[in-house]
């Protein structure tokens, strides 16, 4: 296999992942002016930022099943084409039932994509450099909401808060149509003849929920910063714009230190005792931000290590299937992440709502950190003891 292909793709792969994150980002960085526009309150908003998750829960093992009749190009085009839908009718939206359908449209089009994404990324790059790949891949969902954190809060503010789904539309659209033109499976893939069936053993199945646990309390506590960590800065009297740029950096940062921690953990060949490092500053990190006034040196270290993990957790998937289950055993792994990422920032903001306080929303982010912590190691302890088949 050519590693310059590799790469290519994966760069392919990359710039149209990152519509995931922009289009995902859109309800977050609006949130006030909707607030402010149509009347919405907060826990309204924190279930629409959530429902993008939602049809993950009983769309993650179809969606893998649909790998057995359609190829990975044309479901991660359609995927894209569902976020593009999905973000068009938002910005047309005046009410809470239809921002709903918007956003569940949207949560349709990223369970297809997001899963086979992640496939084919582990077809390239499978026994060589995955660790390095995966982190590079799941850095684009960072990268789209850091562009969505600045670049959906400036339309918002000096615009008119539709255009952020307008433009994050449109860039949904333009990975479509790229990837439809561009993309094509390694030549291996394309050799193997794919038969349907559910075929994954108990412990396949067993490992893979349990990873799929550890993916999805990581995310739910990255939403969670990324949700209210701007109102915990917006109370100690910074504006808004301000706000949300200063909380970006962490997602802006995130983009090289996930690379360099893949890089470091295939080169090392400890990603263990590297994810468990990382998740002890992201804990401190935002302890830090709710307690002290050291806001910038906070989210410096839950981007530059708190969240450079991500890739390495993403990557247990491939230690929990065999290849030939890849498709159906991506879509239960990354159920853990529709189910538990999609009431997070509800929760979150119930908890806002309750309380008044954004430090509370952001102790549950903690929670979630912890309890991504604990689910690693139980993988990793039972990766020991029992075999896929």
């Amino acid at each position: 296999m050519n590693i310059d292909k590799r790469w290519l793709i994966l760069f392919l792969l990359f710039f149209a992942r990152i519509s995931l994150g922009f289009q995902f980002q859109t309800m977050g960085s609006v949130s006030s002016q909707v607030v402010d526009e149509l009347s919405f309150n907060y826990t309204q908003i924190g279930s629409l930022i959530g429902l993008f998750m939602v049809p993950g829960l009983f769309l993650a093992i179809p969606a893998g099943l649909t790998g057995n009749f359609l190829s990975d190009k044309s479901i991660i085009g359609l995927g894209l084409i569902s976020l593009s839908l999905g973000g068009g009718i938002a910005s047309l939206s005046e009410t809470y039932e239809l921002f709903f359908f918007a956003r569940f449209i949207c949560g349709v089009g990223f369970v297809f994509s997001t899963i086979f994404f992640a496939k084919v990324t582990t077809d390239w790059f499978e026994g060589k450099e995955l660790a390095t790949a995966m982190s590079i891949l799941v850095m684009s969902w960072p990268f789209g909401i850091a562009m969505g954190q600045i670049g959906h809060g400036w339309l918002a503010t000096n615009f008119d808060w539709r255009w952020a789904f307008i433009i994050a539309s449109s860039y949904c659209a333009i990975s479509a149509l790229l990837i439809m033109i561009l993309f094509h499976s390694p030549p291996h893939i394309k050799s193997e003849k794919v038969s349907f069936g559910i075929r994954l053993t108990g412990n396949e199945l067993l490992l893979t929920l349990v990873a799929s646990s550890a993916w999805g309390l990581f995310n739910a506590g990255y939403v969670v910063y990324l949700s209210f960590g701007p109102s915990i800065l917006i109370a100690q009297g910074m504006d808004t714009v301000s706000a949300l740029g200063v909380i970006s950096i962490a997602s802006w940062i995130m983009i090289f230190s996930g690379a360099l921690c893949g890089y470091i953990a295939d080169r090392s060949g400890r990603p263990d005792l590297i994810v468990f490092i990382c998740l002890i500053f992201s804990m401190l990190s935002l302890l830090s931000l709710c307690f002290t006034t050291a806001n910038l040196m906070s989210v410096l270290i839950f981007g530059l290590i708190g969240m450079a993990p991500a890739g390495l957790i993403m990557a247990l998937a491939a230690k929990a299937m065999r290849p030939e289950n890849r498709a159906l055993g991506m879509g239960i792994f990354f159920m853990g992440q529709f189910f538990l990422q999609g009431p997070a920032p509800g929760i979150a903001g119930w908890i806002y709502d309750n309380t008044l306080s954004p430090t509370f929303p952001m102790l549950f982010g903690i929670f979630l950190f912890l309890s991504t912590a604990i689910a690693t190691v139980v993988f990793n302890q039972l990766k020991k003891r029992i075999p896929l088949r």
